[in-house]
């Protein structure tokens, strides 16, 4: 049987982040944005207490994009989400798993949040990072690593969530798991990322030696193909073997702008270096208008799903309408993307067609927030990862040096001294995972408490009169 647990204290952290380049993605522009803490103590049945932690930037506009909304709004949705969770938690006072614990949460989380106005993807923030603290603090007291305890299926994972499936479809994909010894990172171009020359996609001092790509699109089907024609030709000149993905991150209002880049991909010769190296695009059209729409023909590309990604039926819905996979992000929920990987494996033993998991990270920050999105994606058999949390902020970024150099220490293998700050250490293109197998999940060691501050508490707690 799971262990059992209560959870006994809850504590938000925040620190600022500044980015070294402005970062843009859809509509949404980022020059600094807070990063969230959670520190957890919970009580292991029979075992004694223990402490976790977790961290996720608080990024504005991708949670909720909609164009009445400011960013700060967003951000506080994000805080309000984090506080609204932490009550609900710390409202169930009987032993349960970990699993269990969320399961009893998620449905009256993502209801209260709508009476604030807050959209299912931002309802999901809190939980999501109080069960990230809650599973390390659990790996902790059970002396155990990440990778171990989601083979023995130490949180107690079911399918109660997911009709579709059977519990025991979920503990034996998890047995199944074994840690990838690396993953590759996958570089992202932000839209007011430079493309030619030094600084620009081939240039390895930009690019890490990345071997995979993310290149981010505005939903205008003439300017994308410019675009990817002019990075394209750049990419051509790599002195190895890459492919590409591609992020819409929502701006394809319909079908009808899509259909006409995937022709494009599909007929121009200026195109071939990325069309022939494509893998997969992202989001094309906003999370509401989704479900309406039937990739038909355009299913001949593989399609993923990310901001529409906001329930555990979501991918089941997007298999539906033709879309092959969808993307994991600790931020959305660690179990949610286990269940997933679930379905993509039993769908494609089932099936001719593949289904997947990708590893889109959301900016994950050096520290907790990028062991543990990694972890998860080792896990579950992420091959490679958006990793761009290093190419947007300086190292460690605010956080003392201290902080970052016993990050270092712990982590020999992921970070590196650059003689102007603690880095990500990237070999070959590719995040080693070794030293992600220490009791936890998936660190050794927690931020320096006293260094962060307090929650900001949100301007308003509920949105809608915030906007009167």
């Amino acid at each position: 049987m799971p262990p059992r647990l209560a959870v006994r204290d809850i504590v938000f952290f925040e620190r600022p982040v500044s980015f070294v380049r402005p970062f843009r993605f859809g509509a949404v522009v980022i020059n600094a944005t807070p990063q969230a803490f959670v520190r957890v103590e919970i009580e292991v049945e029979g075992k004694g207490t223990a402490i976790g932690a977790s961290a996720e930037l608080l990024v504005p506009k991708w949670f909720d994009k909609r164009p009445h909304l400011a960013p700060e709004e967003t951000i506080d949705q994000l805080r309000r989400s984090l506080l609204i969770a932490r009550a609900l938690y710390l409202g169930r006072k009987r032993f349960d798993t970990a699993f269990g614990l969320h399961a009893a949460c998620i449905g009256a989380q993502a209801e209260a949040c709508a009476t604030e106005d807050i959209p299912p993807l931002a309802a999901a923030y809190g939980p999501a990072e109080i069960d990230k603290a809650i599973l390390d603090a659990l790996l902790r007291g059970l002396g155990m690593n990440f990778f171990d305890g989601m083979a023995a299926n130490v949180a107690g994972i079911d399918a109660r969530l997911s009709s579709d499936l059977a519990n025991a479809d979920v503990a034996q994909f998890l047995a199944r798991c074994a840690r990838l010894e690396r993953v590759a990172i996958r570089h992202t171009v932000g839209l007011d990322d430079m493309i030619e020359g030094k600084g620009g996609v081939a240039d390895a001092n930009e690019n890490a030696g990345a071997r995979y790509f993310k290149l981010k699109l505005n939903g205008d089907p003439e300017h994308d193909a410019a675009r990817l024609t002019r990075i394209g030709r750049e990419l051509a000149t790599l002195p190895h073997d890459y492919r590409v993905t591609l992020d819409a991150n929502e701006q394809y209002a319909d079908l009808a702008g899509l259909s006409m880049l995937v022709d494009r991909l599909d007929r121009d010769g200026a195109l071939a270096p990325i069309s022939e190296k494509l893998l997969y695009i992202e989001q094309p059209m906003p999370r509401d208008i989704f479900r309406e729409a039937l990739l038909g023909t355009l299913a001949r590309r593989d399609f993923i799903i990310d901001e529409a990604d906001d329930s555990y039926d979501a991918f089941p819905a997007a298999r539906a309408l033709g879309y092959r996979g969808i993307s994991s992000k600790s931020c959305k929920g660690i179990y949610k993307s286990v269940v997933n990987a679930t379905r993509a494996a039993r769908w494609s033993a089932e099936s001719e067609r593949t289904f997947f998991i990708s590893g889109e990270d959301l900016t994950c920050q050096a520290g907790l927030a990028v062991q543990q999105d990694l972890a998860l994606g080792a896990l579950i058999g992420v091959t490679h990862a958006e990793r761009n949390g290093h190419h947007y902020v300086n190292g460690f970024g605010d956080a003392p040096l201290a902080e970052a150099q016993a990050f270092r220490t712990a982590h020999p293998d992921l970070y590196r001294d650059a003689g102007d700050g603690i880095r990500l250490s990237i070999h070959g293109g590719d995040l080693l995972t070794g030293s992600l197998t220490v009791p936890g999940f998936a660190t050794g060691v927690h931020p320096l408490w006293t260094a962060l501050s307090p929650l900001e508490q949100p301007k308003a707690k509920n949105l809608q009169e915030q906007r009167r």
